[in-house]
């Protein structure tokens, strides 16, 4: 889901679920440069296969969330996403930190 957040630990993950090509979303997050995620990459079908495999080979997490990405289809690329898609977002990058054992610092 995320550039910066990576499960390496478990690469079981992505090869365990049924990732349909048919769109797909990257968001990544850069804290101090950005307030809220931002949409990285997005695209349906080649795209979205293209997409999938790079974060498969770069052991970045995958979730698939239809509803989701319906909100994202309408971010353009290099903008934050909606408020609308915070509760989501904020719930993938919460799981995807406690299975790789990491807390997200506080600036100051």
């Amino acid at each position: 889901m995320s550039d910066s957040d990576n499960n390496r630990n478990n690469p079981q993950n992505n090869a365990d679920k049924n990732l349909s090509p048919d769109y797909a979303v990257a968001l990544g997050y850069e804290p101090g440069k950005h307030n809220a995620p931002v949409v990285l990459a997005k695209g349906e079908g080649h795209i979205a296969e293209k997409i999938i495999q790079i974060a498969i080979d770069q052991g970045i997490e995958i979730h698939k969330d239809a509803d989701l990405v319906q909100i994202l289809k309408a971010v353009d690329i290099d903008e934050e996403i909606p408020l609308e898609a915070f509760a989501a977002v904020a719930e993938i990058i919460s799981y995807i930190y406690r299975m790789n054992n990491k807390t997200i610092e506080a600036e100051n």
